[in-house]
């Protein structure tokens, strides 16, 4: 008979996994976490047959990588997205691309539905509430999970559209409606991921993910939400990195944070509104081009980092991503490493294992103080839309991100293969998208315009222009122009007319 641990190992008096401030985690009961892989490539079709292979082995939840003219908000055909068609993540331009991406999935056996959309997370929410709708799906049925944080594009990745008051308009737009329509989906991700990928050191991935929280909260409250009508449904999206220890026990940290900050400074009542729930992602930052093999045994330590802070859900980087977009086998392999963590090594029996350690405790206390503190700098500085106005954000994560690279190239921060014990380069199969992807997309999104009703389209682009002019919610437009296959580049064309376009700042 196999032998089980326990559920949980506190002594009598500690806290309780599943009570505020969750320090120990969400849940009473240790729970293995959603797997999702992220993926997509090409056109829908080819990241679609990717996808059923991922459902075949197992995953239980997809992550769409999209191209970044789509992220954009630019159609494939579009001057500026040429040579970019496909290449980081699948292209999307209409609602046929959508359907043609999820053919052939059911959406009620998949726990998430997560993407890059940030942007356009409006447009993301539109279409697949139409999918939902063709389908005859209730969209209570699956899980959508839209990044939908902009603020952090300012910040850290650099697809933002409109300037940051415009675009944390339309970012909130698309919280209120789904609180409302679809209230299992999550329409916000708080993302410190890239945050951290850009330079951050874990204080500042928590602390700036919050700031931006905020930000949201507070236009969401002003627009007569209650907290407690929008913050169940919030996840936040963290790096787990290399630093065991320190990660665990930021993923600590940041649960004790967010219970106080929701509790504390916006007054919510419902514990669900206190509960951080986590969407893990192995750190890209970490992986190497040198000895990419390497990359397998980093992925393992952070997803098991991930496991021991009991995340709820998790991705694992392939080891060839640091050279293009994963292989088939390398995405396979990705999945297979979270897959030995869940069910072999007996740590999701268990919650929050580390508990009582002296050195993850003392951990954690340290980094909540150190949030906390920088959160307070963040507000004594006007909040995170003047921080990203002044520039303050980006140059603090411009001077993080110098600090580790000469931290590398000193040798002071050992990183096997590339400072410590080098070899030569290793031969390695590297994934290559269709060269013909591009002009079967572009021949694709002409098609759409040429075959749907172009009347129907201008009315809805019409509607959708007089929603965002009056300052209504232009989420329910957007599905009506989505359902008419307008384009992602004509809706976010008509939007620009309206709110205007994001120009760099050069405070920094």
């Amino acid at each position: 008979m196999v032998e089980r641990l326990r559920p949980d190992y506190a002594p009598e008096g500690a806290e309780r996994p599943g009570e505020f401030p969750y320090t120990r985690g969400v849940s009473a009961e240790p729970k293995p976490w959603i797997m999702g892989q992220y993926a997509g490539f090409g056109t829908p079709a080819a990241s679609n047959r990717r996808f059923q292979q991922l459902l075949t082995a197992g995953v239980t939840g997809f992550s769409v990588a999209l191209d970044l003219p789509t992220q954009l908000g630019l159609d494939s055909d579009h001057p500026l997205a040429a040579g970019e068609v496909g290449r980081v993540g699948v292209a999307i331009d209409s609602l046929a691309d959508v359907e043609t991406l999820m053919d052939g999935i059911p959406l009620e056996r998949i726990s998430q539905v997560r993407t890059t959309a940030n942007s356009i997370g409006y447009v993301w929410a539109a279409m697949f509430l139409a999918l939902a709708k063709r389908r005859g799906v209730d969209p209570s049925s699956f899980g959508l999970f839209i990044q939908n944080d902009v603020l952090k594009e300012f910040i850290a990745r650099g697809t933002q559209i409109f300037p940051p008051e415009a675009s944390l308009r339309l970012a909130v737009d698309v919280i209120e409606h789904l609180s409302r329509h679809a209230a299992r989906w999550v329409p916000l991700a708080m993302s410190g991921y890239h945050i951290r990928e850009a330079g951050a050191d874990a204080v500042q991935e928590i602390a700036f993910t919050f700031a931006n929280a905020r930000a949201y909260l507070d236009e969401c409250v002003r627009r007569g939400l209650s907290v407690d009508a929008v913050a169940p449904s919030l996840f936040t999206f963290l790096s787990s990195n290399i630093d065991l220890l320190r990660e665990v026990a930021k993923f600590r940290a940041a649960r004790r944070v967010w219970a106080r900050l929701t509790r504390d400074v916006y007054g919510a009542q419902d514990p669900r509104s206190h509960q951080l729930r986590i969407f893990a992602f192995t750190a890209g930052s970490s992986l190497t081009a040198q000895q990419p093999l390497n990359n397998v045994a980093r992925t393992t330590v952070e997803a098991t980092a991930a496991a021991l802070a009991g995340v709820q859900t998790l991705h694992v980087c392939a080891y060839d991503e640091a050279l293009g977009v994963p292989t088939e086998a390398a995405a396979t392999l990705a999945l297979r490493t979270q897959q030995v963590v869940a069910f072999e090594t007996g740590l999701t029996e268990t919650v929050d294992p580390l508990a009582g350690s002296f050195a993850v405790e003392s951990l954690t206390d340290e980094l909540e103080q150190r949030i906390w503190a920088l959160m307070g700098e963040i507000e004594t500085r006007g909040g995170a839309l003047a921080c990203i106005g002044s520039g303050w954000f980006q140059r603090e994560l411009s001077d993080a991100a110098y600090r580790h690279a000469v931290e590398v190239e000193s040798g002071e921060r050992p990183v096997v293969g590339v400072n410590l014990f080098p070899s030569a380069a290793e031969p390695l199969e590297v994934f290559a998208v269709d060269p013909g992807a591009e002009a079967e997309q572009v021949a694709a999104v002409r098609r759409v315009r040429a075959e749907r009703d172009a009347e129907a389209v201008e009315r809805a682009l019409d509607e959708l222009s007089a929603a965002a002019k009056a300052g209504a919610n232009v989420v329910p437009a957007c599905v009506t122009a989505v359902e008419a296959y307008a384009t992602v580049g004509e809706i976010v064309d008509r939007l620009r007319e309206v709110h205007g376009r994001w120009t760099p700042t050069t405070a920094f």
